[in-house]
Protein backbone atom coordinates (compact mmCIF):
# COMPACT_ATOMS: atom_id res chain seq x y z
CA UNK A 1 0.00 0.00 0.00
CA UNK A 2 1.04 3.65 -0.18
CA UNK A 3 3.05 4.91 2.73
CA UNK A 4 3.06 7.55 5.35
CA UNK A 5 5.71 9.70 6.76
CA UNK A 6 6.27 11.96 9.72
CA UNK A 7 8.14 15.01 10.65
CA UNK A 8 11.29 15.68 12.54
CA UNK A 9 12.08 18.36 15.00
CA UNK A 10 13.21 21.84 14.66
CA UNK A 11 13.50 23.38 11.29
CA UNK A 12 16.24 25.76 12.27
CA UNK A 13 15.77 27.80 9.14
CA UNK A 14 13.96 30.93 8.27
CA UNK A 15 14.16 32.38 4.80
CA UNK A 16 16.35 33.76 2.18
CA UNK A 17 13.75 36.54 2.00
CA UNK A 18 10.97 34.58 0.45
CA UNK A 19 7.63 34.21 2.07
CA UNK A 20 6.95 31.10 4.13
CA UNK A 21 5.10 28.49 2.14
CA UNK A 22 1.51 28.85 3.36
CA UNK A 23 0.08 25.94 5.36
CA UNK A 24 -1.34 23.21 3.18
CA UNK A 25 -5.06 23.33 2.55
CA UNK A 26 -6.89 21.99 5.57
CA UNK A 27 -8.66 18.74 4.85
CA UNK A 28 -11.22 19.05 7.62
CA UNK A 29 -11.98 21.14 10.63
CA UNK A 30 -8.73 22.27 12.21
CA UNK A 31 -8.09 21.37 15.84
CA UNK A 32 -5.79 23.82 17.60
CA UNK A 33 -4.06 24.08 20.96
CA UNK A 34 -1.44 26.59 19.85
CA UNK A 35 -0.51 29.54 22.08
CA UNK A 36 -0.16 32.57 19.81
CA UNK A 37 1.66 35.81 20.73
CA UNK A 38 -0.12 37.95 23.32
CA UNK A 39 -1.22 41.48 22.38
CA UNK A 40 0.18 43.33 25.42
CA UNK A 41 -0.05 46.97 24.28
CA UNK A 42 -3.33 47.39 22.43
CA UNK A 43 -2.46 50.63 20.64
CA UNK A 44 0.16 51.90 18.21
CA UNK A 45 3.61 50.83 19.51
CA UNK A 46 5.75 49.86 16.49
CA UNK A 47 9.43 48.82 16.21
CA UNK A 48 9.72 47.83 19.89
CA UNK A 49 12.92 47.82 21.90
CA UNK A 50 12.64 46.10 25.27
CA UNK A 51 14.86 45.33 28.28
CA UNK A 52 14.52 44.44 31.95
CA UNK A 53 16.26 46.33 34.74
CA UNK A 54 15.93 45.68 38.49
CA UNK A 55 12.68 43.76 38.07
CA UNK A 56 10.97 46.30 35.79
CA UNK A 57 10.51 45.86 32.06
CA UNK A 58 10.78 48.87 29.73
CA UNK A 59 9.65 49.16 26.12
CA UNK A 60 10.16 51.96 23.56
CA UNK A 61 8.57 52.55 20.17
CA UNK A 62 8.68 54.60 17.00
CA UNK A 63 7.06 58.05 17.25
CA UNK A 64 3.28 58.25 17.39
CA UNK A 65 0.63 60.30 19.14
CA UNK A 66 2.38 59.55 22.45
CA UNK A 67 5.52 61.46 21.47
CA UNK A 68 8.94 61.21 19.84
CA UNK A 69 9.99 58.05 21.74
CA UNK A 70 7.03 56.54 23.60
CA UNK A 71 8.01 54.47 26.65
CA UNK A 72 6.05 51.87 28.60
CA UNK A 73 6.86 49.80 31.68
CA UNK A 74 5.63 46.56 33.23
CA UNK A 75 6.37 44.22 36.16
CA UNK A 76 6.82 41.29 33.76
CA UNK A 77 7.36 40.67 30.06
CA UNK A 78 3.69 39.75 29.66
CA UNK A 79 2.52 42.86 31.49
CA UNK A 80 0.41 44.54 32.44
CA UNK A 81 2.08 47.32 30.44
CA UNK A 82 1.53 51.00 31.20
CA UNK A 83 2.37 53.82 28.76
CA UNK A 84 4.57 56.25 30.69
CA UNK A 85 4.88 59.10 28.18
CA UNK A 86 7.63 60.36 25.88
CA UNK A 87 11.18 59.30 26.79
CA UNK A 88 12.65 62.08 24.61
CA UNK A 89 10.14 64.94 25.03
CA UNK A 90 12.50 67.51 23.53
CA UNK A 91 12.73 65.50 20.34
CA UNK A 92 15.84 64.62 18.31
CA UNK A 93 18.87 66.91 18.06
CA UNK A 94 17.64 70.27 16.71
CA UNK A 95 21.10 70.97 15.28
CA UNK A 96 20.73 68.37 12.53
CA UNK A 97 17.34 66.66 12.83
CA UNK A 98 13.79 67.67 12.04
CA UNK A 99 11.05 66.29 14.25
CA UNK A 100 8.41 64.06 12.75
CA UNK A 101 10.22 60.87 11.70
CA UNK A 102 11.86 59.59 14.89
CA UNK A 103 11.97 55.84 14.40
CA UNK A 104 13.05 52.64 16.10
CA UNK A 105 14.59 53.86 19.38
CA UNK A 106 17.12 51.52 21.02
CA UNK A 107 17.75 52.02 24.75
CA UNK A 108 20.58 50.27 26.57
CA UNK A 109 21.46 50.40 30.31
CA UNK A 110 25.12 51.37 30.72
CA UNK A 111 27.51 49.97 33.38
CA UNK A 112 27.62 53.36 35.16
CA UNK A 113 23.84 53.39 35.70
CA UNK A 114 23.04 55.78 32.84
CA UNK A 115 21.04 54.89 29.73
CA UNK A 116 21.85 55.48 26.06
CA UNK A 117 19.14 55.91 23.44
CA UNK A 118 20.08 55.47 19.79
CA UNK A 119 17.39 56.70 17.42
CA UNK A 120 16.63 57.30 13.76
CA UNK A 121 15.66 60.86 12.77
CA UNK A 122 14.99 63.04 9.75
CA UNK A 123 18.21 64.69 8.53
CA UNK A 124 17.38 68.32 7.74
CA UNK A 125 20.09 68.95 5.19
CA UNK A 126 19.40 65.90 3.01
CA UNK A 127 15.86 64.80 3.82
CA UNK A 128 17.18 61.29 4.50
CA UNK A 129 17.07 59.33 7.75
CA UNK A 130 20.19 59.19 9.94
CA UNK A 131 21.09 57.80 13.36
CA UNK A 132 21.57 59.95 16.44
CA UNK A 133 22.25 59.29 20.13
CA UNK A 134 20.91 60.62 23.44
CA UNK A 135 21.50 59.86 27.13
CA UNK A 136 19.57 59.95 30.41
CA UNK A 137 19.99 59.02 34.04
CA UNK A 138 16.61 57.26 34.01
CA UNK A 139 15.11 54.55 31.83
CA UNK A 140 12.00 56.71 31.51
CA UNK A 141 14.01 59.74 30.40
CA UNK A 142 14.08 62.53 29.61
CA UNK A 143 16.80 61.64 27.10
CA UNK A 144 18.96 64.52 25.89
CA UNK A 145 20.59 64.33 22.44
CA UNK A 146 24.39 64.14 22.36
CA UNK A 147 26.44 66.13 19.83
CA UNK A 148 25.43 68.41 16.99
CA UNK A 149 25.84 65.86 14.19
CA UNK A 150 24.40 62.39 13.50
CA UNK A 151 26.28 59.39 14.85
CA UNK A 152 25.85 57.47 11.56
CA UNK A 153 24.77 59.16 8.32
CA UNK A 154 26.10 57.63 5.05
CA UNK A 155 24.14 59.83 2.64
CA UNK A 156 25.75 58.22 -0.41
CA UNK A 157 24.13 54.97 0.72
CA UNK A 158 20.69 56.49 1.40
CA UNK A 159 21.24 57.33 5.06
CA UNK A 160 20.96 55.03 8.07
CA UNK A 161 18.11 53.59 10.15
CA UNK A 162 17.28 50.97 12.79
CA UNK A 163 20.25 51.07 15.15
CA UNK A 164 20.38 48.32 17.77
CA UNK A 165 22.93 47.73 20.52
CA UNK A 166 24.80 44.43 20.68
CA UNK A 167 27.29 43.55 23.43
CA UNK A 168 29.38 40.45 22.75
CA UNK A 169 30.22 37.92 25.45
CA UNK A 170 33.68 39.49 25.77
CA UNK A 171 32.09 42.87 26.64
CA UNK A 172 32.78 44.57 23.30
CA UNK A 173 29.93 46.88 22.35
CA UNK A 174 28.58 47.40 18.83
CA UNK A 175 25.69 48.91 16.92
CA UNK A 176 23.89 46.99 14.21
CA UNK A 177 22.13 49.20 11.67
CA UNK A 178 20.92 49.45 8.09
CA UNK A 179 21.94 51.79 5.33
CA UNK A 180 18.67 52.92 3.77
CA UNK A 181 19.47 51.94 0.21
CA UNK A 182 15.80 51.29 -0.49
CA UNK A 183 15.21 55.05 -0.25
CA UNK A 184 17.47 55.73 -3.26
CA UNK A 185 16.95 52.60 -5.34
CA UNK A 186 20.12 50.85 -4.14
CA UNK A 187 20.72 47.60 -2.23
CA UNK A 188 20.55 47.76 1.55
CA UNK A 189 23.11 46.25 3.90
CA UNK A 190 22.94 45.37 7.58
CA UNK A 191 26.11 46.67 9.24
CA UNK A 192 28.05 46.12 12.48
CA UNK A 193 30.02 49.04 13.97
CA UNK A 194 32.03 49.06 17.21
CA UNK A 195 31.24 51.77 19.78
CA UNK A 196 32.50 53.07 23.11
CA UNK A 197 31.24 51.28 26.24
CA UNK A 198 28.40 53.78 26.64
CA UNK A 199 27.47 53.72 22.96
CA UNK A 200 27.80 57.48 22.38
CA UNK A 201 30.72 57.35 19.92
CA UNK A 202 32.07 55.03 17.24
CA UNK A 203 35.48 53.39 17.69
CA UNK A 204 35.82 51.17 14.65
CA UNK A 205 35.00 50.70 10.99
CA UNK A 206 31.85 49.18 9.53
CA UNK A 207 31.51 45.45 8.88
CA UNK A 208 28.92 44.38 6.31
CA UNK A 209 26.81 41.42 7.38
CA UNK A 210 23.92 40.93 4.92
CA UNK A 211 23.02 42.74 1.70
CA UNK A 212 19.76 42.53 -0.25
CA UNK A 213 18.18 44.28 -3.21
CA UNK A 214 14.88 43.80 -1.40
CA UNK A 215 13.87 45.16 1.99
CA UNK A 216 15.87 43.97 4.97
CA UNK A 217 15.86 46.06 8.14
CA UNK A 218 15.48 46.12 11.93
CA UNK A 219 18.61 44.03 12.73
CA UNK A 220 18.88 42.41 16.16
CA UNK A 221 22.00 40.38 16.91
CA UNK A 222 22.21 37.59 19.51
CA UNK A 223 25.24 35.51 20.48
CA UNK A 224 24.63 31.85 21.24
CA UNK A 225 27.18 29.24 22.34
CA UNK A 226 28.01 27.98 18.86
CA UNK A 227 27.08 30.92 16.66
CA UNK A 228 25.81 34.45 16.16
CA UNK A 229 22.17 34.87 15.11
CA UNK A 230 21.23 37.98 13.15
CA UNK A 231 17.48 38.61 13.12
CA UNK A 232 15.95 41.03 10.65
CA UNK A 233 12.63 42.09 9.13
CA UNK A 234 11.77 41.76 5.47
CA UNK A 235 9.03 42.83 3.08
CA UNK A 236 6.97 46.00 3.27
CA UNK A 237 6.32 47.10 6.85
CA UNK A 238 2.92 48.58 5.94
CA UNK A 239 0.94 45.36 5.49
CA UNK A 240 0.69 41.70 6.44
CA UNK A 241 3.60 40.75 4.16
CA UNK A 242 6.11 42.01 6.73
CA UNK A 243 8.01 39.14 8.35
CA UNK A 244 10.94 38.21 10.57
CA UNK A 245 13.81 36.03 9.43
CA UNK A 246 17.40 35.42 10.52
CA UNK A 247 20.88 34.41 9.44
CA UNK A 248 23.64 32.63 11.34
CA UNK A 249 27.42 32.76 11.39
CA UNK A 250 30.23 31.23 13.47
CA UNK A 251 31.92 34.66 13.52
CA UNK A 252 30.99 38.33 13.49
CA UNK A 253 33.03 38.54 10.30
CA UNK A 254 30.76 36.01 8.58
CA UNK A 255 29.97 34.29 6.38
CA UNK A 256 26.25 34.61 7.15
CA UNK A 257 23.82 31.88 6.14
CA UNK A 258 20.17 32.86 5.80
CA UNK A 259 17.56 30.48 7.17
CA UNK A 260 15.61 28.28 4.78
CA UNK A 261 12.22 29.54 5.96
CA UNK A 262 11.26 32.72 7.81
CA UNK A 263 10.90 32.56 11.56
CA UNK A 264 7.65 34.52 11.82
CA UNK A 265 5.11 35.42 9.14
CA UNK A 266 1.41 36.14 9.07
CA UNK A 267 0.90 32.63 7.67
CA UNK A 268 3.13 30.93 10.24
CA UNK A 269 0.93 32.45 12.98
CA UNK A 270 -2.25 31.38 11.15
CA UNK A 271 -3.16 35.07 10.70
CA UNK A 272 -3.18 35.74 14.45
CA UNK A 273 -0.52 38.44 13.90
CA UNK A 274 -0.53 40.59 10.74
CA UNK A 275 2.97 41.46 9.57
CA UNK A 276 5.09 40.25 12.51
CA UNK A 277 8.23 42.39 12.40
CA UNK A 278 10.45 44.93 14.13
CA UNK A 279 11.28 42.13 16.56
CA UNK A 280 13.45 42.39 19.68
CA UNK A 281 14.77 39.14 21.16
CA UNK A 282 15.27 39.33 24.93
CA UNK A 283 16.16 36.19 26.90
CA UNK A 284 13.31 33.70 26.56
CA UNK A 285 10.91 36.25 25.02
CA UNK A 286 10.48 37.90 21.65
CA UNK A 287 8.68 41.25 21.31
CA UNK A 288 7.24 42.21 17.93
CA UNK A 289 4.63 44.42 16.36
CA UNK A 290 1.65 43.50 14.21
CA UNK A 291 -1.13 45.43 12.48
CA UNK A 292 -4.53 45.77 14.16
CA UNK A 293 -7.08 48.18 12.64
CA UNK A 294 -4.46 50.54 11.20
CA UNK A 295 -2.09 50.52 14.18
CA UNK A 296 0.84 48.29 15.08
CA UNK A 297 0.33 46.71 18.49
CA UNK A 298 3.05 45.24 20.73
CA UNK A 299 3.02 41.44 21.04
CA UNK A 300 5.13 39.07 23.12
CA UNK A 301 5.77 35.35 22.60
CA UNK A 302 7.85 32.63 24.24
CA UNK A 303 11.26 32.02 22.67
CA UNK A 304 13.36 28.87 22.83
CA UNK A 305 16.71 27.78 21.43
CA UNK A 306 17.03 24.38 19.78
CA UNK A 307 20.74 23.66 19.30
CA UNK A 308 21.24 27.46 19.18
CA UNK A 309 18.52 27.99 16.56
CA UNK A 310 15.44 30.05 17.49
CA UNK A 311 11.93 28.66 17.96
CA UNK A 312 8.99 30.99 18.65
CA UNK A 313 5.91 29.52 20.25
CA UNK A 314 2.86 29.82 18.02
CA UNK A 315 4.87 30.10 14.79
CA UNK A 316 4.80 26.94 12.68
CA UNK A 317 7.99 24.87 12.54
CA UNK A 318 8.04 22.33 9.72
CA UNK A 319 9.98 19.09 9.67
CA UNK A 320 9.93 16.85 6.63
CA UNK A 321 8.53 13.43 7.52
CA UNK A 322 11.19 11.65 5.49
CA UNK A 323 13.89 13.15 7.73
CA UNK A 324 12.56 11.35 10.81
CA UNK A 325 13.41 7.89 12.11
CA UNK A 326 11.40 5.32 10.17
CA UNK A 327 10.68 1.80 11.45
CA UNK A 328 9.35 -0.86 9.04
CA UNK A 329 8.43 1.82 6.51
CA UNK A 330 10.47 3.81 3.99
CA UNK A 331 10.96 7.02 2.06
CA UNK A 332 9.27 7.43 -1.31
CA UNK A 333 10.98 9.93 -3.57
CA UNK A 334 9.53 11.64 -6.61
CA UNK A 335 6.27 12.31 -4.78
CA UNK A 336 4.45 14.80 -7.00
CA UNK A 337 3.46 17.95 -5.15
CA UNK A 338 5.06 16.95 -1.85
CA UNK A 339 6.91 19.56 0.18
CA UNK A 340 10.41 18.51 -0.90
CA UNK A 341 9.53 15.78 -3.34
CA UNK A 342 9.76 12.95 -0.82
CA UNK A 343 7.41 11.42 1.76
CA UNK A 344 7.33 8.74 4.44
CA UNK A 345 5.46 5.80 2.94
CA UNK A 346 4.58 2.15 3.43
CA UNK A 347 3.56 2.64 7.06
CA UNK A 348 1.61 -0.54 6.53
CA UNK A 349 2.51 -2.91 9.36
CA UNK A 350 1.73 -3.25 13.04
CA UNK A 351 5.28 -2.22 13.95
CA UNK A 352 5.53 0.63 11.40
CA UNK A 353 6.14 4.12 12.76
CA UNK A 354 7.74 7.45 12.00
CA UNK A 355 9.39 9.42 14.83
CA UNK A 356 10.76 12.94 14.99
CA UNK A 357 12.22 15.19 17.68
CA UNK A 358 10.57 18.58 18.16
CA UNK A 359 11.52 21.53 20.36
CA UNK A 360 9.01 23.33 22.57
CA UNK A 361 9.97 26.82 23.85
CA UNK A 362 7.71 26.28 26.86
CA UNK A 363 5.54 23.52 28.28
CA UNK A 364 1.86 23.27 27.42
CA UNK A 365 -0.56 22.70 24.60
CA UNK A 366 0.57 22.73 20.97
CA UNK A 367 -0.98 21.90 17.63
CA UNK A 368 0.56 19.13 15.53
CA UNK A 369 -0.35 19.49 11.86
CA UNK A 370 0.53 16.73 9.42
CA UNK A 371 0.73 17.04 5.65
CA UNK A 372 -0.63 13.81 4.16
CA UNK A 373 -2.27 12.04 1.25
CA UNK A 374 -4.83 9.27 1.67
CA UNK A 375 -5.99 7.42 -1.43
CA UNK A 376 -7.99 4.74 0.36
CA UNK A 377 -11.40 6.28 -0.22
CA UNK A 378 -12.17 6.37 3.51
CA UNK A 379 -10.73 8.07 6.60
CA UNK A 380 -7.42 6.64 7.80
CA UNK A 381 -5.55 7.28 11.05
CA UNK A 382 -2.28 7.07 12.94
CA UNK A 383 -1.64 6.74 16.65
CA UNK A 384 0.11 9.70 18.29
CA UNK A 385 2.78 8.93 20.90
CA UNK A 386 4.57 11.81 22.65
CA UNK A 387 7.64 11.13 24.76
CA UNK A 388 6.62 7.48 24.96
CA UNK A 389 3.06 8.19 26.09
CA UNK A 390 -0.03 7.79 23.93
CA UNK A 391 -1.91 11.01 23.18
CA UNK A 392 -4.73 9.65 21.07
CA UNK A 393 -4.76 9.53 17.29
CA UNK A 394 -4.92 11.73 14.23
CA UNK A 395 -7.45 11.18 11.44
CA UNK A 396 -6.83 11.66 7.72
CA UNK A 397 -9.96 12.09 5.55
CA UNK A 398 -9.63 10.64 2.06
CA UNK A 399 -7.88 12.93 -0.44
CA UNK A 400 -6.49 10.70 -3.18
CA UNK A 401 -2.82 9.80 -3.62
CA UNK A 402 -0.41 12.69 -4.22
CA UNK A 403 -3.20 15.09 -3.31
CA UNK A 404 -1.65 16.68 -0.22
CA UNK A 405 -3.83 18.07 2.54
CA UNK A 406 -3.31 18.77 6.22
CA UNK A 407 -4.83 17.32 9.39
CA UNK A 408 -4.18 18.53 12.92
CA UNK A 409 -4.45 17.35 16.49
CA UNK A 410 -3.74 18.98 19.88
CA UNK A 411 -0.81 17.59 21.86
CA UNK A 412 0.93 18.42 25.13
CA UNK A 413 4.70 18.95 25.24
CA UNK A 414 7.32 19.60 27.89
CA UNK A 415 9.87 22.43 27.68
CA UNK A 416 12.78 21.53 25.41
CA UNK A 417 13.11 18.48 23.18
CA UNK A 418 10.23 16.04 22.75
CA UNK A 419 9.70 12.97 20.57
CA UNK A 420 6.58 12.49 18.47
CA UNK A 421 5.89 9.07 16.99
CA UNK A 422 3.11 8.34 14.50
CA UNK A 423 2.20 4.66 14.56
CA UNK A 424 0.18 2.37 12.27
CA UNK A 425 -3.53 3.00 12.67
CA UNK A 426 -6.43 2.31 10.34
CA UNK A 427 -5.98 1.97 6.58
CA UNK A 428 -2.98 3.65 4.90
CA UNK A 429 -1.63 7.18 4.57
CA UNK A 430 1.58 8.79 3.29
CA UNK A 431 3.16 11.58 5.29
CA UNK A 432 4.73 14.69 3.74
CA UNK A 433 5.71 16.77 6.77
CA UNK A 434 4.86 17.62 10.37
CA UNK A 435 4.39 21.16 11.62
CA UNK A 436 4.48 22.09 15.27
CA UNK A 437 2.70 25.23 16.44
Amino acid sequence: MRSSRVLAAIAASALPLAMLIPPAQAAVQRVTAAAFPADVIGEDFPDPDVFEKNGTWYAYSTNNGRGHAPVASAPSANGPWTIRGDAMPGGPSSSWAQAGRTWAPDVYPNPDGSFTLTYTAWHKASGRQCIGVATSGSALGPFTPVGNQPLICPLDKGGAIDANTFVANDGTRYLTWKNDGNAIGQPSTLWLTRTTNNGTALTGGNTAMLTSSGVIEAPDLVQRGSQFVLFYSGGGYNDCNYLTSYATSPSLNGPWTTAFRPLMTTASFDNHVCGPGGADFVGDKVFLHGWVNGSRHLYVADLGWANDFPVVRGSRVRTEAESGTLNHCSVRTGAAGASQGAVAAYIDYADSWVQVSVFAPSAGGYTLSVGYANGMGATASHGVVVNGNGQGSISYPATGWDNWHQASVPITLTTGWNTIRLTKGTLYTELDYLELQ
